[in-house]
């Protein structure tokens, strides 16, 4: 078996059946001290962000997992659920137990997708080689990964899936529509103390943080659902390696391309799938794939609403029937289509004109209510879920605005 094979087995090593597809979610937050300090990020004489991770997973039991980002952000990993109801569940308890301990450790939780008030330059990077090597490789491809490892919080959402056609569709029509949600989700009003303005900030640093791994499928010459995670597997082959697995499971430097490293330790008999893992771990698009499908386009949200990015693509992705009508529409787009919308989702403003000569607007509100009439068809009232979050972004415009403007 050649090393595309392997990958690909790989990638489709987890296919479920229908009723027993889980939904799963990642959720961001940048911590403060009382005196509006980032949260040390290393052990020493304070209170640090590995102490806070160790103890909140002492305390979380089965209901997910934390680990930490390379600026000391927290993040909380769920555990996989078939109902959205039972996410926002589980959300609520990790909230309660972060909030208690926050509090007694006078902390405070940032919810916005950058931070508002320190530079990168100002936030240390947990003392681990593989964050010390994403950073020198990012230094080299992109402006702004030293901003999106230690300044920013998303939340990504995770999706099983049933079979490879699926996946394509699914992670097709994700790329084709994070700028949609890269909109409704913006939460990023402030940076460096200043106010962002119409600037969708963290989907900018995004944009420039690793020009070899990052941006959407697009960027990268995937442009259709058929034969999707062969293409996937071409382009990643032909990607840098950042780190490397060495044979006691440790992470090494590599200068070798991820095709070239994996090839080599195929001929010598010696590739494990924690290899391809490492491989696949390496790839920072909007959407990407391992043995399941990962979304990243959403700002951390408010608290309270959390939730609603995961909702969003459910009802967009998991119905038949609402994806092949998204389907008919963007495999008509073209690649201006295409580049109009992605780089409509820089700016919020609805005015911007997208595919088909309609505007940027236009396509926010159709796609949001495919999502709820998707999220219908589940019949398990998780619209809910979503729908207060869209009444309020449509009317008011995304929360980075709606902040700025209110406060």
């Amino acid at each position: 078996m050649n090393i595309h094979k392997q990958i690909r087995e790989r990638i489709l090593s987890k296919l479920v059946k229908h009723e027993s597809r889980t939904i799963g979610i990642e959720i961001e937050c940048i911590l403060y001290t009382k005196e509006n300090k980032r949260m040390p990020v290393n052990p020493g004489k304070h209170f640090a962000a590995i102490d806070l991770q160790n103890i909140m997973n002492n305390l979380i039991g089965d209901n997910g997992k934390y680990t930490l980002e390379p600026g000391g952000q927290l993040e909380w990993s769920s555990k996989p659920y078939k109902d959205l109801n039972n996410l926002q569940d589980a959300i609520h308890g990790h909230h309660n137990i972060l909030k208690d301990i926050t509090s007694k450790n006078n902390l405070k939780m940032i919810t916005y997708g950058v931070d508002p008030l320190y530079g990168p330059d100002e936030v240390d990077l947990i003392d681990l080689l593989k964050y010390q090597l994403m950073n020198k490789s990012m230094e080299e491809n992109g402006t702004m990964g030293k901003w999106m490892m230690r300044c920013t919080s998303s939340i990504q959402v995770n999706f099983d899936v049933i079979n490879a056609e699926e996946m394509e569709e699914m992670v097709f029509v994700a790329d084709c529509l994070n700028p949609i949600a890269s909109y409704l989700f913006a939460n990023s009003p402030f940076k460096n103390k200043e106010l962002t303005g119409n600037k969708n900030i963290r989907n900018i640093i995004w944009e420039n943080t690793d020009n070899m791994r990052c941006k959407n499928l697009f960027d990268h010459g995937i442009f259709s659902s058929k034969d999707l995670i062969n293409q996937y597997i071409n382009y990643i082959l032909t990607v840098p390696s950042i780190f490397q697995l060495n044979r006691s499971r440790s992470i090494s430097d590599c200068k070798q391309t991820i095709g070239k490293r994996l090839q080599d330790l195929h001929q010598a008999g010696s590739i494990t799938k924690q290899d391809i893992d490492a491989a696949l771990h390496q790839i920072f698009t909007n959407v990407r794939i391992k043995n399941l499908v990962e979304i990243r386009g959403a700002d951390r949200t408010p608290e309270g609403y959390e939730i609603a990015p995961a909702a969003f693509w459910t009802g967009l992705l998991i119905e038949k029937s609402i994806r092949d009508k998204i389907l008919q529409v963007v495999s008509k787009w073209n690649n201006n289509d295409r580049q109009l919308l992605n780089h409509s989702a820089l700016t919020l403003n609805i005015s911007q004109t997208g595919p088909d000569n309609k505007s940027y607007g236009y396509w926010i509100q159709h796609f949001s209510d495919l999502a709820l009439n998707g999220l219908r068809r589940r019949n398990l009232n998780e619209e809910k879920l979503l729908d207060r979050f869209i009444d309020i972004v449509i009317q008011k415009g995304p929360f980075s605005l709606q902040v700025q403007e209110y406060g």
